[in-house]
């Protein structure tokens, strides 16, 4: 059986990244392909554990600081967990893995965020992960301002609705999102073959089409080796 396809979805909180792979994933299993979603954090039992402790911003109230290295720890905990549990079996068995964040999320949020650099992120990632890189990584790179906006309205909404909390990050000012947003940029650069940015304020659907039309053109390739 042929080996899968793994796909990461990467970009700002209120980029539009969760909603652009929950279509896709839906486009590709209309269209007869295995599919596989996840997120990081979370996706398996002790990811959702590690995301609560992440992202709830009330963690720090119940258990002190979190250290930059501890969160990044997490977070690479957290992704070993998933690749053993749910990635590299669904690989395996052929399947178009979509996940939600992935180690550019690390090297944007405590690489340059957090301010610990690019080096010790990638080599734990190295490390950790074996090294195991996505085929294809969609970066979506809306404007800074609106992507915020959009990130704090949404989690504001959810927890008058379902008491949900996820603004720990979203509690950090401009100037942390300001890097996180140039180190995408320097990925973007890095990565020419791997990433594929999309930097501009399009409908949802526009943007969906787009998508559409990358990933079927990287499926194809795969399908003549």
């Amino acid at each position: 059986m042929p080996r899968g396809y793994f796909i990461t979805f990467e970009g700002l909180d209120g980029s539009g990244k969760t909603t652009q792979l929950r279509r896709l994933a839906a486009s590709l299993t209309a269209a007869g392909h295995s599919v596989v979603t996840l997120r990081q954090p979370g996706g398996t039992a002790l990811g959702d554990r590690i995301r609560g402790i992440l992202l709830d911003s009330k963690s720090e109230a119940a258990l002190g600081p979190i250290s930059p290295l501890a969160e990044l720890a997490l977070m690479f905990a957290d992704r070993a967990q998933s690749i053993a549990e749910v990635i590299e079996p669904a690989l395996a068995a052929g399947s178009i893995v979509l996940c939600d964040r992935y180690t550019d999320s690390s090297e944007a949020y405590q690489g340059a965020g957090r301010e610990l650099g690019s080096e010790r992120v990638l080599a734990l990632h190295a490390a950790v992960c074996d090294n195991l890189q996505p085929d294809l990584t969609i970066l979506l790179l809306p404007g800074l301002t609106s992507s915020l906006y959009r990130a704090r309205r949404r989690n504001t909404r959810a927890a008058q609705q379902n008491g949900a909390d996820e603004n720990r990050f979203e509690r950090e000012g401009d100037p942390f999102y300001q890097r996180i947003h140039d180190a995408y940029e320097t990925i973007a650069q890095r990565e020419t073959q791997r990433v594929v940015a999309i930097r501009d304020e399009a409908s949802i659907e526009s943007i969906e089409a787009r998508i559409k039309a990358i990933v079927d053109q990287r499926l194809a390739l795969v399908a003549q080796v």
